[in-house]
């Protein structure tokens, strides 16, 4: 019997997404699905509730939870990882609190800034943890990782885990729908083409037949930027740059220097920036899981419908061999985008079928899309060197690259910053060595 392994299969309203998907998939059935989650309430409402999938369904599956995380994995032949290390509370209030004491406000903190950083430096040691398993009890698995940040996890389980490792975030699938919709454009009969890295990709062309939509595009969007909307740093960021990327206005407000700045606050009211947006949500979902348990683990009639998530038609591919495509975080291995470090995880389009997951060459990116990509890289390779080498000192380069804490305070008051977030996070954290 195959096996599909999820870890952090708490995650109770995903593993629904993801698991549902393969119970409705066909060439999916008779596999197993294994649980694993540290939480054992959690994982025991996520098994409660693929049951009750599982009936509705008609499905063949067969759901098994597992507290030993080697044994979910042995012999598992793919691997979804949805994990959060350390939660809202208590590492995601340190990710914000801390910073704010020096002035330095964020918005989501969980690709690059300082937020990024720790949470990376937290993530990592367990993530090469998940890849000793693997090696041993399921070498040839393939592992989706679906865990932010997602170009750092991506790169390190690939570079130092040993693991054959895609990442996948829905930023690229909701890129253009969602530009579209807000800009009343038609969306059938288009083609886009999407590179860069992860949360800060490109929609490098976008036609519909044989059309340059973009002038239509920016046209429409700076008659827009007069009136308060959500997505005004990045038409702000295309205006100015030529190109609209993939994640959201409130993530991209932390990843460039122009957005969040103490001695500008006129900017923040201009561009709608929501500050502390991610612990906000954090306290909102926490407050409404109750009525969501209910609604989910409790309903034995509770159905589902595939979703537009990657994971169960990847394994439809490469079980059936027929292809489908994706954005994927890969490795630039090759110079996949030429103008961006080999190092480097990069977002591209990727076609997947039985020989695994094939990603396409893209070439150079425009320069000044390069550069911007580039000050985003270089805090996750320096980041990396820190988890890897456990020195300090390069935890203080990665946060003094960033671009947007850069622009906000002097590298004394970065390292001193860097201190007490490694104090405050304890021993969630490995140990740095300070020479």
């Amino acid at each position: 019997m195959s096996k599909i392994t999820f870890l952090g299969a708490g995650s109770t309203v995903f593993a629904k997404n993801v698991l549902g998907d393969v119970m409705l998939t066909p060439a999916l059935q008779g596999f197993e699905i294994a649980l694993f989650d540290i939480d054992p309430v959690r994982l025991k409402d996520s098994e409660n509730m693929l049951n009750n999938i599982k009936k509705t369904s008609g499905s063949t599956c067969v759901i098994k939870a597992f507290t030993d995380r080697k044994e979910a994995l042995r012999e598992s032949k793919y691997v979804v990882n949805a994990i959060q290390v350390g939660g809202y509370d208590p590492c995601t209030i340190t990710d914000f609190e801390v910073p704010k004491k020096y002035g330095l406000r964020q918005t989501i903190a969980d690709t690059v800034g300082i937020g990024g950083i720790f949470r990376n430096l937290r993530t990592i040691p367990v993530m090469l943890d998940f890849a000793a398993d693997i090696r041993e009890v399921c070498p040839d698995a393939w592992f989706l990782n679906y865990t932010n940040p997602m170009a750092v996890l991506t790169n390190v389980m690939n570079t130092y885990g040993g693991v054959k490792t895609v990442g996948l975030c829905h930023s690229v699938q909701a890129c253009v729908p969602d530009m579209f919709r807000h800009l009343g454009l038609e969306t059938e009969g288009v083609q886009a083409k999407i590179a860069g890295i992860n949360h800060m990709a490109w929609l490098l062309e976008v036609r519909k037949d044989g059309v340059d939509l973009y002038p239509e595009i920016k046209k429409r969007a700076a008659a827009k930027q007069n009136e308060k909307h959500g997505d005004m740093v990045r038409f702000e960021m295309m205006l100015k740059f030529g190109y609209y990327i993939t994640e959201s206005s409130e993530h991209n407000a932390e990843y460039h220097p122009y957005f969040i700045k103490r001695n500008y606050p006129e900017l923040i009211e201009r561009f709608n920036i929501p500050l502390d947006e991610y612990p906000r949500r954090c306290i909102e979902q926490i407050g409404n899981w109750k009525k969501m348990r209910d609604e989910l683990v409790n309903d034995a009639n509770l159905e589902h419908n595939r979703s537009h998530e990657y994971a169960s038609y990847i394994f439809e591919a490469m079980e059936t061999d027929v292809p489908f495509k994706i954005g994927g975080n890969v490795m630039n291995t090759g110079g996949l985008i030429s103008n961006l470090p080999r190092e480097a995880c990069v977002e591209v389009p990727c076609l997947v079928d039985r020989s695994g997951v094939n990603p396409t060459y893209i070439g150079n990116l425009p320069p000044q899309l390069a550069a911007l990509n580039r000050t985003n890289i270089n805090t996750q390779l320096l980041t990396i060197e820190a988890a890897i080498t456990g020195k300090r000192e390069h935890i203080y380069h990665a946060a003094m690259l960033d671009p947007h804490t850069a622009a906000e305070l002097s590298m004394d008051d970065i390292i001193a910053m860097c201190d007490d977030l490694i104090e405050a996070h304890g021993d969630w954290l490995p140990k740095f060595s300070v020479v």
